[in-house]
This record gives structure tokens, C-alpha cells and sequence, in this order.
């Protein structure tokens, strides 16, 4: 009986941003053809029904700062496993250039030999307002974005909202209700107290939760409406441009009955 031959290979998959079906045909036949897939915790596990029966899968994400594994232990893991089994699918929420770590890995592994593929994502980033409604960009309101995170590795307030909030551009910061009163001084030191504020909780799933204030009212608003992460906040007036409608999805489902 011939041995199969194992190459060692990781692909990083980005999973977008909730929804499965928000996942490209390039990241689904990644997902079916992995030995292994090492997924976080923001990907929706319906797409682990895409996989192989016989493929290991692996959850190596965090909940609420509880680490699964930490970034080097997942490190080692996709190393080991792809030498022993193959193809590894690393699976990750939005897309995985996009504050997901996935350069990293990739600079990690390639010293081992492993050979390395990369499938984008759709960012939550330009997602989840979209499906509210929001563009982070309209003629007349807004000329550009910018994507912050709001915490950095050492778990201060990203120095760039700083320089963000001194600029016409729509701002969208991830990872940021943890800092989300400190945020929002910085933005009404620049004069911008009226300036609008869109929340968006769970975005584009069917949990997805939404709150929309004013720099100065925000933090009440996520108060009286209990919203936490994962979130994601935009600033800037497109949040006034917001389309007319409750969400993409529930379009789809109107048609689907129809």
C-alpha cells in the first residue's frame, strides 16, 4: 500500500464578516480540500460544514480575553500539523490582512518549508456598515476612511485616532468599545462633539444589534441599549447618509418568501 505523500501547506481563508453567505468560492474549496482547519472564534461555524469529514478541526480562538491557545502556541500548531497531516486552513473572521494576524503566521511558517497561500476576506470593516446602510464614503460627506484598531498589542488607545479625529475622513475603529468613552473625548477635543456615531453589534448576523448617537451621546446610547463586542464604530456624517432600509438580509429573506 502506497503511502501518501504530505506536503505541508497552509492557506489563511478569510471567513467574512458573519454571514456564510458572505464568503468567496476561492475560501469555500480551501475550506474542503484542508486536513486541518484551525479556526477563531468570530468565523460562523456554519462554514465547518463545508469541510471534509476527515479534516481535524480546531478551535484556536478567544472569548471575552480567554485564549484558546495563545499566537505562539497556534504557531507551533500549524506547523506540526501541516508536517504530519498537510493542508492546514487557517480560518479567520473578515478578511485575515485586516488586523487578523495572518502576515504574521505566514512569516512564522515559511522558515519550515511550508508553502503558503492567502484567500481575502470581506473586511468587516466595509461590511458591516454596508449592511446598515452606512458608506464610509459619499460625495459630498466624506472623500476617504480610515480603519483603526482601538486597542494595540500593549492595550492602550491607538495614537492614529488621535490623528484620525483631526481629519474630514470617515473613521472606523475595531476592537475599540473597551476604550469607547476615551475614543470619544479625543474626538470632542477636535470640536467634533455633534459629529455622528454609528455602533454596530454582531454585524450581519442574525444577533446584529445597532445604536447610533453623537460623539457627546454614544456612550449612553450603548448604555441604555446594552451593546458590547464584537463591534465595530464608525464616526463621521455618512452615518446621517444611512440608507432606508433594516438590513440587506432581510431583503434576501422577503424575496426568498416571495
Amino acid at each position: 500500500m502506497m503511502m501518501k505523500t504530505i506536503i505541508p501547506k497552509l492557506t489563511i481563508v478569510g471567513a467574512g464578516p458573519g454571514d456564510p453567505e458572505l464568503i468567496t468560492l476561492k475560501a469555500i474549496k480551501a475550506i474542503q480540500s484542508a486536513d486541518v482547519i484551525l479556526y477563531d472564534a468570530l468565523i460562523n461555524k456554519d462554514l465547518l460544514d463545508y469541510a471534509s469529514k476527515k479534516a481535524e478541526l480546531i478551535f484556536v480562538g478567544k472569548r471575552k480575553g480567554c485564549y484558546a491557545y495563545q499566537q505562539e502556541q497556534i504557531n507551533d500548531l500549524i506547523v506540526q500539523r501541516a508536517k504530519t497531516k498537510g493542508h492546514v486552513v487557517r480560518l479567520k473572521g473578515g478578511d485575515p490582512f485586516v488586523f487578523g494576524r495572518g502576515a504574521e503566521e505566514i512569516d512564522y511558517v515559511k522558515p519550515f518549508g511550508l508553502e503558503t497561500f492567502v484567500v481575502p476576506g470581506i473586511s468587516s470593516a466595509l461590511a458591516v456598515p454596508a449592511f446598515q446602510g452606512i458608506p464610509l464614503t459619499k460625495r459630498g460627506a466624506s472623500e476617504s476612511f480610515w480603519v483603526i484598531t482601538g486597542t494595540t498589542k500593549s492595550h492602550n488607545m491607538s495614537n492614529d485616532i488621535v490623528l484620525a479625529a483631526k481629519s474630514t475622513a470617515t473613521v472606523v475603529i475595531l476592537m475599540g468599545m473597551g476604550k469607547l468613552q476615551q475614543i470619544m473625548d479625543v474626538f470632542s477635543s477636535e470640536g467634533k462633539a455633534n459629529t455622528a456615531v454609528g455602533i454596530i453589534q454582531n454585524g450581519t448576523t442574525k444577533d446584529e444589534k445597532f445604536g447610533i448617537g453623537t460623539v457627546d451621546t454614544i456612550c449612553d446610547v450603548v448604555k441604555k441599549q446594552q451593546l458590547s463586542n464584537p463591534a465595530i464604530i464608525v464616526v463621521g456624517d455618512v452615518v446621517k447618509q444611512r440608507v432606508a432600509l433594516n438590513s440587506i438580509a432581510k431583503q434576501v429573506e422577503t424575496l426568498k418568501v416571495a
